[in-house]
């Protein structure tokens, strides 16, 4: 049996790697990335959809049984509170809605580690909300995935992802930084291996899961 899958977030740091991986993965046969504007993700069985978050309510999926939501932001990049959360948490439960409705049964969320909807720290609880938003979905089954700092290469600098990759070691096994690329194989592992209901994953299970 193959599968066939839709990407958000596909040109973010573990998009990126996780569209690599899918297009040499021979169990998916058909695979959407969903992009703001053109990526130049498109090759073999990776098509680009030209989206608009805001209108994903009135758009029309491609069917598809797999879906891959890295969608993420920081309020840096957002530019607000209020941003922030329209991307992290309002963009992924309509994608999920939207998605839903085209087909999909699986859905695989990155969110971050420490997320709690009743966290007072605001970056945290946005992520817990959208935790607890999707998991009062129908969906047969729901992975979320929780990261610690995530490392790779980036356009922009940040220095704290820097400091991490020098001392990232030292820190306890649960808040280790760990490499896009990892998260991105222990998703696509998680996408093939049976199972139902919700499944949460730390970054400490995410590391084991891609070395196995």
């Amino acid at each position: 049996m193959t599968h066939t899958a839709l990407i958000a977030g596909a040109s973010g740091l573990i998009g990126r790697s996780l569209c690599q991986q899918l297009q040499a993965e021979p169990a998916f046969s058909q695979l959407t990335a969903l992009v703001r504007r053109p990526a130049g993700l498109a090759a073999g069985k990776l098509a680009e959809m030209q989206i608009d978050y805001a209108q994903l309510a009135r758009t029309t999926l491609p069917q598809v049984d797999i879906v891959f939501c890295c969608l993420g932001s920081t309020i840096k990049q957002a530019g607000s509170q209020a941003a922030f959360r329209q991307v992290d948490c309002d963009y992924v439960l309509a994608l999920a809605q939207a998605a839903r409705a085209a087909g999909a049964r699986h859905f695989l969320v990155v969110s971050a580690l420490g997320a709690d909807a009743n966290s007072p720290v605001f970056y945290n609880r946005v992520k817990g909300e959208m935790e607890a938003a999707l998991q009062a979905l129908d969906y047969p089954r729901l992975t979320i995935a929780r990261p610690s700092l995530l490392l790779g290469e980036r356009a922009e600098f940040r220095l704290g992802e820097r400091v991490a990759a020098k001392l990232g070691w030292l820190a306890p096994a649960r808040w280790r930084p760990i490499a896009a690329e990892q998260v991105a194989r222990a998703l696509l592992r998680l996408a093939l291996a049976p199972g139902q209901g919700v499944q949460v994953l730390e970054s400490a299970q995410l590391r084991t899961l891609a070395a196995s």
